[in-house]
């Protein structure tokens, strides 16, 4: 084999999500979305190349995103040659497009970030924040991703998310309750989640217990409303597992309450103590949904 020509071009790779083969319909938007999460504050950037199209040359990110009818939009348009924030809301696009008159380059890469803060979103283009802070409160939280128009081609690579965690209601739940009771030594809320058929540790005041599965007494909790007691003597630990319920009454998940014993106490006693506590917590639930986001 012939040796390289020492002066030729380094030739590298870089990954890129690209969408290639949209349809030439005006009112088509491809969306690619990151399904593991819902976000309220963050920061989402990516580098952009539009290369091409004929309808539309146009590619963006989605934020807040909460279905393929209603999210937030922010966009670069080569033909329009505008940088523009907008919005669908059940599937009709807001009449406002928000954003100046700027020209984007053909197969030239550019950066752009979208930062949410409350109902505060702050759009850039290349770091410089050239649309003026929005204020809407459409939506507060949602999932992100890229969007696109049409038959646009359009390249992405190095998209950034920075965001603060987000505590579920249930370990907000948790926190609260063993801040507030002392004897309380440990306690964990089990859901079997949309899609699962097995419940698991949604909330414990244990961050190495989350995501382990229950047993048949959380099951037998969640799907049949029995409470459970159990002790330890050596430990003297009691355990009180009582069902949590939704504002319709339905079991959504199993709360395991373990209490400090003491000379004569009995499971009435014990059953007494974790009612005391169960009715704190059930005012401030709903659904499934809202205690595990």
């Amino acid at each position: 084999m012939p040796s390289r020509d020492p002066n030729a071009p380094v030739m590298t790779s870089h990954a890129v999500v690209a969408q290639m083969g949209g349809l030439p319909i005006n009112l088509y938007f491809p969306i690619l979305v990151f399904d593991g999460d819902q976000f309220d504050d963050f920061t989402f950037s990516t580098r952009f190349k539009i290369v091409g199209g004929g309808v539309a040359e146009m590619g963006g990110i989605v934020f807040r995103y909460q279905d393929p009818k209603n999210y937030y939009v922010l966009t670069a348009s080569v033909l329009d040659k505008r940088f523009w924030f907008f919005k669908f809301v059940n599937g009709v696009r807001s009449d406002k497009l928000i954003g100046p008159a700027i020209d984007i380059a053909k197969d030239q890469w550019r950066e752009m970030t979208v930062r949410c803060e409350g109902n505060h979103i702050h759009c850039l283009l290349d770091g410089k924040e050239i649309i003026p802070m929005i204020t809407d409160s459409s939506f507060m939280k949602g999932k992100v991703g890229f969007w696109t128009k049409s038959d646009s081609v359009v390249y992405f690579t190095d998209a950034k998310l920075d965001f603060t965690p987000r505590e579920t209601l249930a370990q907000t739940l948790v926190s609260d309750t063993v801040n507030e009771f002392s004897k309380l030594q440990g306690m964990k809320i089990f859901a079997i989640r949309p899609g699962d058929t097995n419940a698991v540790v949604v909330a414990s005041n244990d961050a190495k217990e989350l995501r382990q599965p229950g047993g048949k007494t959380e099951s037998d909790v969640i799907r049949n409303g029995r409470s459970y007691i159990a002790r330890n003597k050596k430990a003297g630990i009691v355990t009180v597992t009582a069902p949590l319920r939704d504002r319709n009454g339905d079991m959504i998940a199993a709360v395991a309450f373990t209490m400090k014993t003491f000379i004569g106490e009995t499971d009435d006693t014990a059953a007494l103590k974790s009612q005391t506590m169960m009715k704190k917590i059930q005012p401030r639930v709903t659904s499934l949904e809202d205690l595990l986001q």
